[in-house]
């Protein structure tokens, strides 16, 4: 365990159950802030660029909204990752690929034989 993670768990263990719940509160209405400056950013920046070069209507806050949900959606994909976590799974096959490499230097980058296309 970290030195942080000690000293992080020790102060939550110092502070009473009110104090516990106005930090939740405290980051939860954050997170909430957070979100909404997320959509509203959006909507400036489509309605600053997109009318402009491209014609098209400008869009409502709600409707930026939408737009993201819908670039979340065929973007970043809906789980289908079979090992739940697709940036962990990707993690695991770069190290496993790594140590391939290591084991065998001769397969690395630098065989100079170009008979073989390079992947």
């Amino acid at each position: 365990m970290s030195e942080k993670h000690a000293d992080f768990e020790s102060w939550w263990r110092a502070q009473s159950l009110p104090a516990k719940i106005l930090v939740v509160i405290g980051f939860a209405i954050l997170g909430f802030g957070a979100l909404a400056l997320f959509g509203w950013v959006t909507m400036l920046l489509w309605n600053w660029i997109m009318p402009d070069t491209f014609g098209l209507k400008p869009l409502t806050y709600w409707k930026a909204w939408g737009l993201l949900l819908l670039c979340s959606i065929l973007f970043k994909g809906m789980g289908s990752s079979s090992s739940g976590n697709g940036k962990r799974s990707d993690r695991k096959r770069k190290e496993q690929l790594r140590s391939y490499m290591k084991d065998d230097p001769e397969q690395g980058e630098g065989t100079g034989d170009a008979s073989e296309p390079r992947r």
